[in-house]
């Protein structure tokens, strides 16, 4: 190995921090391409990296944060569970937490890089997926309600799932669909076909990755590659260190943060910095206990949220890679929730709880508010055991929705985003109804649920899903109860909620109930909580609304307004239009006819999409990803989205595709909207126009 105290050359060093992205960008495309399943191919929950021989970080790509800080642990854990047996054509797979892993629908793929002369280990190459089930007590493996790791799937602590070339079929069969099948009340894995398939395209990914790392080699040579391999991590420890040192100087070098999850168990935090060295002591000493729930988080997701604060908070454009850790030492207490046992649930602890230790890391750094501290996990599907015992094969469906993200000292914050340590798309709305049986009725930004301050909060958003089919339906969140807090003076967010819209009990074909008063008949809305699983039928819904992000600063005269009328859509911009330049203002994009984008029916070719927030400009967060809401003026909304049959636009400049609707849909509509009752329908067409017209604000229509 050669002497990494070596002065490295400033360019070459750029080279290489580019071509080890590359690598990695390349796995993530080849991943992608070969996957089959909605979450991995659509939405793009994975992740793909490089890893030296000793099982650092080396480089990746702007993937999953959360997977990429702790995808370490797993390739040093299998390092030392085979060691040198290792041979070419050998593929690893792990999940467990134990082992690396940070919740079980989180499968890791690893493949040594061999030297083609020496036959020694030279790389790691590594892709982690979110596969959309895994077996447990509940479709889509996040069961709320889970106290065991067992509860959530199968486990697998190290298996060789292609030895010497040759795919284990049967072995990982075995893994996924039989043995979780054995614990009580659980089930084996509903769609095993995706998960195969998915697994065979991250085994690709890694082979991309190998292939690239032996074209690299093969131009520089290995002791060039390796070389700048370590003056990459030395450039990220250096980079952290200047960060605590001029840190101190302005601050001083003792912080501290707490906050409280919704079930009220508390997240401590102090930092010590010595600016000598520029190295810190994150200590999270006076952390709660371990939680009978499945919100503890294992030490990998840790450190893998706390290395994602110090690369956001550096201004120096360098891969995310093990040496931003270098300087830092995390003392985590046994038995607390951010250290559990080995069998605690932590489902949650991987999408919830890492966004709230994001949230106080940059608390006691003083550097934004309080984002919407979740990532909103839902999940639906049907399969598993029947009432003999036998394993039904079903499916199960898997999204993050965004929310608001905190305002910082001279930005406001970003309205429906992905924030923190997670990057993936929502679930478009044509393979969602086209895959799955269910409606998208609206899917819209959630309206001054920012908080206030001279910088907002970016607000939450709103989605609500009608489902055709009676399946079970399960939710985990956070920010229900607590607010996600201001800073310097500005106002909290909003807090988050799930309404369970529940239709009366004759619509699912059961005994027909007495009942005295008209009222009863009507759908019913319950809030179901933050983690709740729910057995929902025909024409159920469930609306999320999604928190905002704490506001910054003591609002100033005038701030109320400003957020009121243009905050979110005087900046945002088409998504497919004319590419703008860094730090241009962003303005509502025309249609081509000039006309401002009024309500599209949400097909493909006809969808207007806009992205809010900064854009690309130097505020811009690394890693979040902006999710895609169609533009759609408040009124029609709901009517715009509401899975009719035609297409409408520039409504309501024009009635014509109005006056097109057929009695079928204009039932549908207002029996759904609730405007009348059944029985009080009028039977000419175009009093029910009226009433619906009426409902829209359409004041031209008669």
């Amino acid at each position: 190995m050669p002497d990494k105290n070596k002065g490295p050359d400033p360019i070459t060093l750029t080279l290489f921090a580019n071509r080890f992205m590359g690598v990695a960008e390349a796995m993530g495309r080849m991943l992608q391409q070969t996957a089959i399943s909605t979450n991995i191919k659509e939405r793009l929950d994975f992740s793909c990296a490089l890893f030296a021989p000793d099982g650092d970080l080396v480089a990746n790509a702007p993937f999953i944060p959360i997977h990429l800080g702790a995808m370490s642990f797993a390739v040093k854990y299998q390092m030392k569970v085979h060691g040198k047996t290792l041979k070419p054509g050998d593929v690893l797979m792990s999940n467990s937490p134990s082992a690396g892993g940070s919740h079980l629908p989180d499968i890791t793929i690893i493949s040594p890089v061999f030297d083609e002369s020496s036959g020694e280990i030279i790389f790691f190459t590594a892709s982690r997926g979110h596969h959309a089930d895994v077996g447990g007590i509940l479709p889509g493996s996040m069961p709320p309600t889970s106290v065991s790791i067992f509860d959530e799937g199968a486990e697998i602590t190290s298996f060789k799932i292609v030895n010497d070339g040759v795919f284990d079929q049967d072995g990982l069969r075995e893994l996924l669909c039989e043995k979780p099948a054995k614990y009580p009340g659980s089930s084996g894995c509903r769609n095993i076909r995706d998960v195969e398939s998915d697994l065979k395209a991250q085994v690709a990914a890694n082979h991309k990755g190998i292939q690239l790392i032996h074209a690299l080699i093969k131009e520089y040579g290995l002791q060039t590659v390796h070389e700048y391999m370590i003056h990459i991590r030395n450039n990220a420890e250096q980079s952290v260190r200047n960060l605590l040192r001029d840190f101190a100087k302005k601050h001083g070098n003792r912080l501290e943060a707490r906050d409280y999850l919704d079930d009220g168990s508390p997240m401590n935090l102090r930092i010590e910095i010595d600016e000598a060295s520029g190295s810190a002591v994150f200590d999270f000493e006076g952390t709660g206990p371990e939680i009978r729930g499945n919100l503890n988080a294992p030490i990998s997701v840790v450190h893998s949220a706390v290395i994602y604060c110090m690369r956001s908070m550096l201004n120096v454009d360098i891969p995310l890679n093990a040496g931003c850790l270098v300087p830092i030492e995390i003392k985590i207490p046994d038995l607390c929730f951010l250290h559990p046992s080995r069998t605690a649930a932590v489902c949650a602890g991987n999408v919830l709880t890492s966004q709230r230790i994001v949230d106080v890391v940059l608390k006691a750094f003083s550097a934004c508010a309080a984002s919407q501290g979740c990532t909103n996990n839902l999940t639906f599907g049907m399969g598993g055991k029947d009432k003999d015992g036998k394993v039904q094969q079903g499916w199960g469906y898997y999204e993050t929705i965004a929310g608001g993200s905190g305002a910082g000292p001279d930005w406001h914050g970003t309205s429906g985003i992905h924030t923190h340590i997670t990057n993936t798309r929502i679930g478009d709305v044509e393979i969602l109804e086209r895959r799955y049986p269910v409606l998208l009725h609206e899917f819209s930004l959630r309206k001054g649920s920012g908080g206030v301050g001279e910088y907002n909060g970016g607000d939450g958003v709103i989605r609500d899903i009608e489902f055709l089919h009676e399946m079970q339906v399960s939710i985990l969140s956070e920010r229900r109860v607590l607010h996600p807090y201001g800073m310097a003076g500005g106002g909290p967010g909003a807090c988050g909620q799930n309404i369970w819209i529940k239709q009366p009990r004759e619509e699912y074909d059961l005994p027909a109930l007495e009942i005295e008063n008209e009222d009863e008949r009507r759908p019913r809305m319950i809030n179901i909580g933050g983690k709740a699983t729910v057995l929902m039928g025909r024409g159920d819904h469930l609306v999320i609304h999604t928190p905002g992000g704490g506001g910054w600063g003591t609002p100033k005269e005038g701030g109320s307004e400003l957020k009121e009328q243009c905050k979110h859509i005087a900046r945002a911009r088409n998504f497919n239009s004319t590419a703008v330049c860094d730090n241009a203002e962003l303005r509502p994009v025309l249609l081509p006819n000039g006309e401002m984008p009024g309500p599209l029916f949400p097909a493909t070719f006809r969808r207007l999409r806009t992205m809010g927030g900064q854009g690309l400009n130097d505020l811009t967060v690394m890693y979040q990803l902006v999710d895609h809401i169609p533009y759609i003026l408040d009124d029609q909304q709901r009517f715009a989205s509401g899975g009719l049959s035609v297409p409408f636009r520039a409504f309501p400049e024009t009635l014509r595709d109005f006056e097109e609707l057929t009695p079928r849909e204009l039932d549908r509509l207002i029996l759904r909207y609730q405007l009348v009752a059944r029985k009080d329908l009028p039977e000419d067409i175009g009093a029910r126009r009226t009433i619906l017209a009426r409902h829209l604000g359409i004041t031209t229509y008669p």
